[in-house]
Parts: structure tokens; C-alpha cells; sequence
């Protein structure tokens, strides 16, 4: 577990050296954020709420939204899918720890620098632009706790699989750019899942892509409470063991025919 938790404090290292390029990050999402408030304002026109949220607490989901995406968002895959080409994927897979797992450990890294130094300093600085409602109950926050980890864990096994397809792929460059728009627009991120029609409701149900976005963000503004907040963490949960079979599957498949297309 040492060598795991080094692989963190290491990554954590790494983008603190580049921690400006995340300053100017706050802006560019408060730029975003904004965008979004005029266009739910418009949207709303007067009305106190839609879909059963009120402007204040669209505008706090869409800040949430956001400023969690900086935790979970990672770029593992294409990392994953560089090492393969460049051959350097045959060196980490004889080294003593496992590869998916030291993969997982640097995206987890960089998703604490990015809480630190991006999530909440950017709340705070939106907080003080924006109408956002904080909750003061302390199980919210427990529960956006449990479910935003939860939801890091999801987003990284997608990114791996996705990463690992390279090895039957060869260039799936395609593939990560379609599934970072997939992951954008399904999760929840883009526009909340309960204003989508009432048919694809009933498809995104079935699909891991709720539980990256929508969930920590509903829970966060009290759109989802009590006994449905729990419902949801227990979804992601589920997910996130559904998601660990194909991941191991694929990797066994993917050792059994490597091809080193680099050095």
C-alpha cells in the first residue's frame, strides 16, 4: 500500500509544479458557470422552479457540477493509450505493483491537487458572483462526500477501459474524444438528467453515466434527499463493482496479445 500512496504524493507533486495552469482554470469554469446562470435565467423566465429545482438551486448544481468535475476528471486513458504506443507499458507491467492500480493512484493524486487548489478556491470565488446555496446539514455534506469518491471511481474505471482498448485498437484516439463528449453530455454535467425526455430517462437508468455527475450534484443542492440520496450512492456503489469485472476481463485479454508498436 506504500508504494500506492507514494504513486499519489508523487502526481500531487507533479501538478502542484503546474499549479498555474489550474488559476487560470478558476477562471475559465467561473467563465462557464456564468454562461450557464444567464442561460438558465432566460430559461426560467420568472418561474420559481423547473423539474422541481429552483434558479438558486440550478445555479448551485451547475457550480457543483463543474467544480466536481475537477476532482473526478482525469486523463488516464490517454496516458494509458501513449504508454502502450510509445512501448513503455512493457516495463511498468514487470515493475512490482499493479498497473491499473498505479493508474488509478495518479489520477486519484491529481484529483486531490485539483480539490485543493481548483474546486474550492473556485466555489468560493463563484460563491461570491453567483446566488449559490451551501446546505447546512452535515449528512448533505457526508453524503456529497461518499458519492463525489464514488463518482471518481467510476469516471477512472471508464477511462481505463477506454485506455486499455488501445491494445486492440491500436489508435483509439477517436474512441476517448467520443467518450469525453458521451461522459459530458450523460452524466449529467451538461444539463441535469431530469429534464431530459422521459424515454432516455429510462435508457440513462440503465447506464453508469448518472452516477459521475448528476448524483454528488443533486444530492449537494438537496434535490435528492433522505432515503433517495441513499438510493443513489448505493447505485454508483453497485456500479462501481459492476464496472471492475469487464476491467479485469479486458486486461487478462489485452497481457495474452500485447504488441508494442513504439520502441
Amino acid at each position: 500500500m506504500s508504494k500506492y500512496i507514494e504513486m499519489i504524493r508523487i502526481r500531487f507533486l507533479m501538478m502542484l509544479a503546474y499549479r498555474t495552469n489550474y488559476y487560470s482554470g478558476i477562471l475559465i469554469y467561473s467563465i462557464n458557470i456564468g454562461a450557464y446562470y444567464f442561460l438558465w435565467q432566460a430559461i426560467y423566465g420568472g418561474k420559481e422552479n423547473i423539474q422541481g429545482l429552483s434558479i438558486i438551486q440550478m445555479t448551485t448544481y451547475v457550480a457543483v457540477a463543474w467544480m466536481a468535475r475537477a476532482f473526478y476528471f482525469n486523463n488516464i486513458d490517454r496516458e494509458i493509450a501513449a504508454e502502450i504506443k510509445e512501448g513503455k507499458v512493457a516495463v511498468e507491467l514487470i515493475r512490482p505493483y499493479s498497473y491499473l492500480g498505479m493508474k488509478t493512484m495518479q489520477g486519484l493524486g491529481e484529483g486531490i491537487f485539483r480539490i485543493l487548489f481548483f474546486s474550492i478556491p473556485g466555489m468560493v470565488i463563484v460563491s461570491f458572483i453567483f446566488p449559490i446555496q451551501f446546505n447546512a446539514e452535515w449528512t448533505t455534506w457526508l453524503s456529497f462526500a461518499v458519492s463525489i469518491v464514488l463518482s471518481f471511481m467510476i469516471n477512472t474505471q471508464i477511462n481505463l477501459l477506454t485506455g486499455m482498448t488501445t491494445f486492440f485498437l491500436f489508435n483509439n484516439d477517436g474512441l476517448i474524444r467520443a467518450k469525453r463528449v458521451v461522459i459530458d453530455l450523460f452524466s449529467g454535467l451538461l444539463l441535469p438528467i431530469s429534464f431530459f425526455p422521459m424515454w432516455a430517462q429510462g435508457v440513462m437508468k440503465y447506464l453508469p453515466f448518472q452516477g459521475i455527475s448528476y448524483v454528488p450534484s443533486m444530492i449537494f443542492t438537496g434535490g435528492f434527499k433522505g432515503h433517495e440520496a441513499l438510493e443513489a450512492i448505493l447505485l454508483q456503489g453497485v456500479w462501481a463493482v459492476i464496472l471492475f469485472i469487464p476491467i479485469q476481463v479486458l486486461w487478462v485479454l489485452a497481457k495474452k496479445q500485447m504488441i508494442i508498436q513504439g520502441g
